[in-house]
């Protein structure tokens, strides 16, 4: 998978160095731009850089409608009660906030439970699940196998489980499931499309990614495949990172490879919560030149690009995906299939500053989907 030797990889990922020897390194004038940013290739029209092109503009636009558009048609019950299992992360934190907003919409309280992330925590969530005997269960991030014990009991009791952003399946205990497998494949396709656009398919590009989700495998395998297919030539080595790297020593670990590979010309992160803090390690040691693209944009990341700190994100739908989850158990509570909600494309979107929002923060894709919902929902 890379054009270079696997052993400067692994050289990178174990020999951190801090910023402060970064700054006597950038004192005594080291050229740290890379060559293809100081003289980059005119752009050409081959047929994969054409074909890049076409899917960033694909991706570009602002959907208008969200992608449920049948009526409940069924008076939707008011006293429901629902635990939400976060995956220990914010971007899982700001999906649970979505759908209590949503819920309390419909009269429903949602019961947050909290975890770290690890196997062990998320068992634990799904215990406590089991113990308040809820009207549903909702979380997002892990995989049957993390909480196959506790799923078989929730089946037995007849609680459905509804899940997102996990490498599942539906079926066997899980009613639901947004964001799976096949669904989040198009997010590296839609990341690729911009690095090679980008670079005009003369990108030397590292790819950052945290093997613990394994729900971003189809992320990182999309993104390999298809920028191998438009950016022929092109340099691509792929990274694995702990997740306890996330606001800690992550900048660190950029600064390094970036240290270590000076012909990169593109940092890509499969989670945004990864460059939080790089574009200020970055600047600190004399890095510059680098183009940075994330998956799963946040407002952190949007204030980077913004700022010009970084220059693209993919950005998740949670706003919708969270109140499609309301919507698919409206339906499930009127005695209704969730088919409609599991067969529906949710939207995606490919931000950088020329179609950032005026309110950056964790903006919907769809601007009035409360109200398109709501109107589902009879509440309009």
């Amino acid at each position: 998978m890379s054009s270079r030797p696997r052993r400067a990889v692994r050289r990178a990922l174990t020999s951190i160095v801090p910023v402060t020897a970064l700054l006597a390194l950038a004192a005594c004038g080291t050229d740290t731009t890379p060559a293809a940013d100081s003289a980059k290739a005119a752009a050409s029209d081959s047929p994969g850089l054409v074909a890049a092109r076409k899917v960033v503009e694909k991706y570009s636009e602002h959907p208008a409608r969200i992608p449920v558009t049948e009526p409940v048609g069924e008076k939707i019950p008011s006293d429901k009660t629902i635990d939400f299992i976060l995956c220990g992360v914010q971007s899982c934190q700001d999906l649970a906030n979505f759908f209590t907003a949503g819920a309390n919409q419909l009269g429903w309280k949602v019961k947050q439970i909290a975890t770290q992330g690890t196997p062990e925590s998320v068992q634990s969530a799904y215990e406590q699940a089991l113990r308040d005997k809820p009207d549903a269960v909702v979380s997002s991030g892990f995989p049957r196998a993390v909480y196959a014990k506790q799923l078989a009991k929730l089946k037995a009791a007849g609680i459905p489980v509804i899940q997102s952003n996990a490498d599942d399946v539906v079926g066997d205990g899980l009613s639901l499931l947004k964001n799976g497998p096949e669904d989040v494949a198009v997010q590296g396709e839609m990341l690729a499309s911009w690095v090679v656009s980008d670079s005009g398919g003369q990108a030397d590009t590292v790819y950052f990614d945290l093997p613990a989700y394994t729900i971003l495998k189809p992320v990182k395998d999309t993104f390999a495949a298809k920028y191998k297919e438009w950016c022929e030539g092109c340099g691509l080595d792929a990274v694995d990172v702990p997740i306890t790297s996330i606001g800690k020593d992550m900048p660190d670990r950029v600064v390094s490879y970036l240290r270590s590979h000076p012909k990169v010309t593109h940092v890509v992160f499969s989670l945004g919560l990864l460059n939080v803090g790089v574009p200020a390690a970055l600047k600190t040691a004399g890095i510059t030149g680098r183009h940075i693209a994330v998956n799963v944009g946040d407002a952190q990341n949007y204030q980077y690009i913004e700022s010009g700190l970084s220059d693209a994100a993919m950005a998740l739908n949670s706003h919708e995906a969270a109140w499609l989850q309301v919507d698919a158990l409206a339906r499930h509570f009127t005695g209704q299939s969730m088919d409609v909600d599991q067969k529906a494309v949710l939207p995606n979107m490919l931000i950088t500053k020329d179609n950032l929002p005026k309110a950056i923060g964790d903006f919907p894709l769809v601007e009035d989907y409360e109200a398109q919902f709501k109107a589902l929902w009879g509440l309009s």
